[in-house]
């Protein structure tokens, strides 16, 4: 165990190394033209002055309009301080952003089934990803490159992590229950070219390796999610297509409106999380996306995801809606997702509400409550799964605290804790549940985490 926590803390240690800071840009908040009164309203998305030694370049619509995104095209609010990194590379700007988790997961331990695999467990594992993006005007427009990287293939053993009642995906030919499954190493590859088209903003996507426009802003780039190392348990009904492949998708954003709409390769990634794949554009999916002030957004999305299970028959009908607000370092989201699934003429459902408040610079608590219907259970005992029923209804309540303890190297660390209990719901086959997970099931976690620091550029950017 000390050798595996030694790999991991050096791993982790390399993929966060953070970029010099030398030359970093320091952006104040855009002045009203000349003639233009201090309080009168500005327009959407203004053209902003990034001032740099000797340099004065403006951020032009289509540019502040990429620097709003974070996994794919999806929006964040403007009001989050966002962490990351800026420097500069010729005419090029670079965006550098990055975390980790070292954690150690306890958890109630659930009784696997004769000839089924283990479910649920304790374990040592770090959850990470660094990304760097690239930005250029070209043609009046803006291009920005954008590459994600992380080393959970080697940092979560066994092809997963602890996590009761989760479900999605396998792992050596098996479905993954009680557990999630690690991300890949190629989390995004791709490009986007942005342009002003009258007074909306034209926006090309794309990405052998992306985000389409289906569901919120992914878990792990999201605010509200920030210091909670675990995934949600409804990312497979809400934003699991994060990691596609072929990703092509079209945006028109507009005053405080964004339309979304494109196509990918359904299939959820392999189990060689170390390589990349590709296949035909066989699923599609849209999103509006409206920002009504600076700390809000709000989108609604719907698609088709083409048989994106490898053992499960059918496609799945996604819609999902939410709502997120972030101001600083404060962040909440409520999220909502539904999954239609065509070879069983069935639908499940999740809801997600979660939130982070930092109290005195250096302490943070954070919260989550999960209801979702799993549908999955026992898909690993069809024998028992054919007499139960097609779902259960789980809830998750997780409460935890977060301590920075100092800066290093353009990084913040943190030490914290979360523990999270679960309730089973009232069923005919409640006892089904509880003969696995007990009458009480619960997990905690215990973390050191480590994030390049958010920087000034980055808040000015979404003033």
């Amino acid at each position: 165990m000390c050798r595996l926590c030694l790999i991991e803390i050096v791993i982790v240690s390399i993929v966060l190394v953070p970029p010099t800071t030398a030359g970093q840009m320091q952006m104040p908040a855009p002045q009203p033209p000349a003639g233009q009164q201090q309080n009168a309203p500005a327009p959407h998305r203004p053209t902003m002055q990034m001032a740099m030694p000797g340099m004065d370049m403006p951020m032009s619509p289509s540019s502040a309009l990429l620097m709003e995104e974070s996994s794919g095209t999806s929006a964040q609010p403007r009001g989050w301080a966002m962490p990351m990194v800026m420097t500069q590379s010729g005419n090029w700007q670079l965006s550098w952003m990055a975390q980790a988790f070292l954690v150690d997961v306890q958890q109630s331990h659930a009784n696997t089934p004769p000839g089924a695999l283990k479910r649920g467990g304790d374990k040592l594992y770090s959850t990470n990803w660094g990304m760097l993006g690239t930005r250029h005007s070209l043609l009046g427009g803006t291009v920005m490159l954008r590459t994600m990287l992380s080393l959970e293939p080697a940092t979560i053993t066994g092809r997963r992590y602890p996590e009761l009642f989760q479900i999605g995906e396998t792992a050596y030919g098996q479905p993954i229950i009680d557990a999630q499954h690690p991300h890949n190493l190629v989390m995004e590859i791709g490009a986007q070219y942005a342009h002003p088209v009258g007074r909306a903003v034209l926006n090309l996507y794309y990405a052998p390796v992306g985000d389409p426009a289906l569901g919120p802003t992914a878990y792990p780039h999201r605010a509200s999610a920030a210091e909670l190392p675990q995934a949600t348990l409804g990312h497979h009904y809400e934003d699991s297509t994060h990691i596609a492949d072929n990703v092509a998708t079209a945006e028109v954003a507009w005053h405080r409106v964004h339309i979304e709409a494109g196509g990918y390769y359904g299939q959820e990634p392999g189990e060689n999380r170390w390589t990349v794949e590709f296949g035909p554009m066989d699923s599609w999916a849209s999103r509006i996306t409206w920002l009504p002030a600076r700390d809000w957004q709000a989108q609604i999305s719907t698609g088709r995801i083409h048989h994106p299970e490898a053992i499960s028959p059918g496609d799945e009908e996604r819609t999902t809606a939410s709502v997120e607000y972030a101001s600083g370092e404060r962040a909440a989201s409520l999220i909502w997702g539904r999954d239609y699934k065509t070879a069983g003429h069935y639908a499940v459902n999740a809801i997600t509400a979660e939130g982070v408040l930092p109290i005195a610079h250096k302490n943070i608590l954070t919260g989550r409550y999960e209801w979702s219907e799993r549908d999955e259970l026992f898909a690993d005992e069809p024998a028992l799964e054919s007499t139960l029923p097609q779902w259960f209804d789980i809830s998750a309540f997780t409460a935890g605290y977060t301590r920075e303890i100092c800066s290093r190297h353009g990084a913040d660390f943190g030490i914290g804790a979360n523990g999270t209990v679960y309730s089973m719901g009232e069923t005919t086959a409640r006892n089904a549940l509880t003969n696995i997970y007990g009458d009480h099931p619960w997990g905690a976690s215990v973390y050191v985490r480590v994030r390049l620091k958010s920087s000034s550029d980055a808040a000015a950017i979404h003033k």
